[in-house]
C-alpha cells in the first residue's frame, strides 16, 4: 500500500474491527462508534481484513460519510479515517434488529440413525445424539454441540486478539465432557439426566502477547461467546411435534 501523501487526519475515535469483514459485524460497530461523533468529526477505522480495502469505501460513497484517507497500520492492519456526514436514523432501530437476531435451523431426519442440519447454505450431517462407537459416518449430536462451543470460542478468541493487532500463528481449543448418565438416553435407566455434567478444556495458543494479556483476552471470550453463555445460563426451550 502507497503511504499517504500528506498529513493524516487527526481522529476523534478509533474502531479495530480485527479482522471481521463488513458483512460480519464491522458496519455495525463502525456506525455505533461514529454515532456520538459530532458532524464533520473523524473515525479511524482499524482492520485486517483485506476486504475491507474496497467495502468501506463503497459504503462511504452509499452514505453520508466520507473516507479522507488510507494509510499502513502495526502489522497486517490498515488505517480509514472516515468523516461522519450526519446523523444515522437507522442505527437504533438497526441494533436492535442485532440484539434480537434469530437463527433458524432445520433438521430433516434422512435414514437409520442419521439426520441433515440445514443452516442459512450449510448441510451439516449428524449421527446418533451420543453414539459409543469408535467410528460413525456423521458426528454424534453431544459432538456437534461441543464442535459449536469449541468454533465459537477460537474464532471469537482470535477476532479479539487480531482487533488488539496480536498476531496469531496458531490456535486450537480441545474439549472434553461427561454425560451424567448416558443410560437415561438409552432408556435402561430412568434416575438422573442425560445431559452433559460437566465440560472441561484448554486453548493451545501461540501469538504475541504475555500470559496475562491472553487470559484476560480469553476470559473476555467466554464472557461474550453466545454459545458458552447459552450453555452457562441455559436457554428454555418450547419445541413442540406437529404431526403431518
Amino acid at each position: 500500500m502507497d503511504a499517504p501523501s500528506g498529513p493524516l487526519p487527526r481522529a476523534d475515535a478509533v474502531c479495530d474491527g480485527g479482522d471481521l469483514d463488513c458483512g460480519s459485524g464491522l458496519l455495525l460497530i463502525i456506525r455505533r462508534a461514529m454515532d456520538p461523533l459530532a458532524a464533520g468529526g473523524v473515525l479511524e477505522v482499524r482492520s485486517r481484513e483485506g476486504s475491507v480495502r474496497e467495502d468501506l469505501p463503497a459504503w462511504c460513497r452509499m452514505t453520508d460519510h466520507a473516507l479522507l484517507a488510507t494509510a499502513p497500520g502495526e502489522g497486517t492492519s490498515t488505517s480509514y479515517f472516515v468523516r461522519k456526514g450526519g446523523a444515522d436514523p437507522a442505527l437504533a432501530a438497526d441494533l436492535d434488529k442485532a440484539r434480537n437476531f434469530a437463527w433458524t435451523v432445520r433438521v430433516r431426519w434422512t435414514e437409520g440413525m442419521r439426520a441433515t442440519a440445514y443452516a442459512r447454505n450449510h448441510a451439516i450431517p449428524l449421527g446418533q445424539p451420543a453414539s459409543l462407537d469408535t467410528a460413525d459416518p456423521a458426528p454424534a449430536a453431544v459432538e456437534a454441540l461441543l464442535a459449536s462451543l469449541g468454533g465459537c470460542l477460537a474464532v471469537g478468541f482470535q477476532w479479539r486478539l487480531s482487533a488488539k493487532g496480536i498476531a496469531v500463528r496458531n490456535l486450537e481449543v480441545s474439549l472434553r465432557a461427561r454425560s451424567a448418565n448416558l443410560l437415561v438416553y438409552l432408556g435402561a435407566e430412568d434416575a438422573g439426566h442425560p445431559g452433559l455434567e460437566r465440560i472441561e478444556g484448554s486453548a493451545f495458543v501461540d501469538a504475541d502477547a504475555d500470559g496475562a494479556t491472553l487470559r484476560a483476552l480469553w476470559e473476555e471470550t467466554l464472557r461474550r461467546s453466545p454459545v458458552a453463555q447459552t450453555l452457562l445460563r441455559g436457554a428454555p426451550l418450547s419445541i413442540e411435534v406437529k404431526p403431518s
